[in-house]
């Protein structure tokens, strides 16, 4: 993830470009990140600039549409941008309960200029979700909070983890 700190601010976008050049040169093939400004829309040159030293591979657009002002505009703006293959969002800035309406709805936009891209769903997401997550056609889950039970000062759950998979795996094609 390329992010120099909590929040959505790109914040100093020369240091995100150089970081992102080094881990490019380092051999990293996918990133993520996502920037919005002061109003809430996305921070355009921010992101423009990073995505510029990715060499075109694949980059996921993190939460921050959770906290756009306008995710359609956002989606329309980022539209066309080279390796834009995913969002990652809950729907809704309070997770996926508040979102899950936006997702089906998103979902069923699949294909249209601006909802080409993945959706992976996370953010508060539980096992409940799923079915009617897969129904829809989403089929990219991130499960952070859900593969720690504990809390998240304890490491991931490997029984939790087996939960997901299990499911994911018994889930309807």
């Amino acid at each position: 993830m390329l992010r120099l700190a909590d929040g959505f601010a790109a914040g100093d976008a020369d240091r995100l470009v150089r970081v992102a050049g080094e881990l490019r040169e380092a051999g990293a093939e996918e990133f993520v990140l996502g920037f919005l400004d002061a109003g809430g829309g996305v921070d355009l040159a921010a992101v423009e600039r990073v995505v510029g030293v990715l060499d075109g591979c694949p980059w996921t657009f993190h939460r921050a549409i959770d906290r756009a002002a306008d995710r359609d505009a956002l989606r329309k703006q980022l539209d066309g941008m080279p390796g834009l293959d995913t969002y990652l969002t809950a729907g809704s800035a309070d997770g996926v309960d508040d979102g899950f309406s936006v997702l089906l709805a998103e979902a069923a936009r699949r294909g249209e200029p601006g909802y080409e891209q993945h959706l992976l769903v996370g953010g508060g997401l539980r096992l409940d979700h799923v079915p009617t997550l897969l129904a829809a056609g989403v089929d990219g889950f991130h499960i952070g909070g859900a593969a720690r039970p504990e809390g998240w000062e304890v490491p991931v759950s490997a029984e939790a983890v087996a939960r997901w998979r299990t499911a994911l795996d018994a889930a309807p094609a």
